[in-house]
């Protein structure tokens, strides 16, 4: 018990410093064998500006950056709870957790389906959370089998566990982008001399950002300015009132910040900009998000339901992909974000589904970038390849 406890407070500042805190009220979609849902803070029918903090809450959680937010509310009284289980003595359960947010968009498809009793072998219970630090005790402590997560979280838990955790497949790909009011920037090469807004300093946005000035000849200290905002509005403010600024912004935040502004242009994709530099190399990394992870010990003693599992969710990723209405509808349903954003949002979200060597291969590359700029935003070290879970 007190080692537990040691790592959850480890982890805990590790994922306060790394991961961002987002937000601190969740929401959970539980799935039982009654269907009930009670509605939380985000619909469609709400005021824009209600939706503009939801989503700003959903981009928080994933893309390594912090955001004030207003004091939490009980886990009861801030869910959004959908019971639906289909139970039968042959069926493993097992508990997933996801966060608000892009990661959480490809699994709207399995959630609706378990909901339905319309997936076999297993018992799924889903829970979507507001931040990453909602997660990490529950997967230390066992009260979560599978996890979307971002993608150095991944290896922080791996690290700070010796091992407890394992990567199942990438889930999300770069989901950040440099936006303007004009267009004056067609190429990285246009940032240099110019002043950008971003929110994330200390953690995955900042290390991809200066990786890619870097390997394009750019000096993130000497040849741009970084203005490092609090939360994701706050560049947006700042745009408004600098026709010459420039954003780094996440999906589903720059979907949201071009309804408010109809002269918002993105300049650049930050994930197609990474996977240029890596044209050449023999092993090509990816800018990532996120991950999906599980508990060792649940994958060695239930590699059935593991493997039932990673089919049912690479179904899901291919659903939401290919039927973007009616995904973004059942977004909507499970309050990761409303249905209008998610529809613009989600064919710039870069939802897959990668796993096995080119998973690896990718994965570890982007985690050696960041462990060349900051060891402690990996775990302090880079992970042994029993990390990676090869069915």
């Amino acid at each position: 018990m007190k080692k537990a406890l040691s790592l959850i407070a480890a982890l805990a500042l590790s994922v306060s410093m790394l991961a961002g805190c987002g937000t601190n009220s969740g929401t959970e979609n539980n799935t039982e064998s009654t269907a009930e849902t009670t509605v939380s803070e985000t619909a469609v029918s709400e005021s824009t500006a209600a939706q503009n903090a939801s989503t700003e809450n959903a981009a928080d959680a994933e893309d390594g950056s912090s955001s004030e937010s207003e004091p939490a509310e009980s886990a009861e009284d801030a869910s959004a709870e959908t019971q639906a289980e289909t139970v039968s003595g042959e069926e493993t359960p097992v508990n997933v957790m996801a966060l608000k947010g892009p990661t959480a968009m490809g699994m709207v498809q399995l959630m609706d389906s378990a909901e339905a009793g319309a997936v076999g072998g297993n018992a799924y219970t889903f829970t979507i959370a507001a931040s990453a630090d909602e997660v990490t005790p529950k997967l230390v402590q066992g009260g979560a089998d599978i996890a979307a997560v971002p993608a150095n979280l991944a290896s922080v838990l791996y690290n700070n566990t010796e091992g407890q955790v394992q990567v199942l497949a990438v889930n999300t790909l770069g989901v950040l982008y440099i936006v303007e009011n004009g267009d004056s920037v067609q190429s990285v090469s246009d940032l240099a001399g110019r002043t950008i807004y971003a929110s994330g300093k200390g953690s995955t946005p900042e290390y991809a950002l200066n990786y890619i000035l870097s390997e394009n000849g750019i000096d993130p200290e000497a040849d741009v300015t970084i203005e490092w905002k609090s939360e994701h509005s706050e560049c947006v403010a700042a745009l408004a009132s600098d026709e010459d600024g420039i954003a780094m912004l996440p999906q589903p935040f720059v979907t949201t910040a071009q309804t408010q502004n109809e002269n918002l242009r993105v300049a650049l994709d930050l994930t197609k900009e990474w996977d240029a530099l890596q044209a050449d190399a023999e092993a090509p990394s990816a800018l990532l998000t996120g991950v999906v992870v599980v508990r060792t010990a649940f994958a060695e003693e239930h590699p059935e339901a593991v493997n039932a599992f990673l089919d049912s969710y690479q179904a899901s990723v291919e659903y939401v992909n290919a039927n973007v209405e009616d995904a973004s509808a059942l977004i909507e349903k499970y309050d990761i974000v409303p249905a209008a954003v998610a529809q613009k949002a989600l064919p710039y979200c870069n939802i897959t589904f990668i796993e096995g060597s080119e998973m690896q291969e990718k994965l570890s590359g982007y985690l050696n970038v960041l462990f060349e700029q900051n060891p402690a935003s990996v775990g302090g070290a880079l992970p042994a390849d029993d990390f990676y879970y090869i069915r």
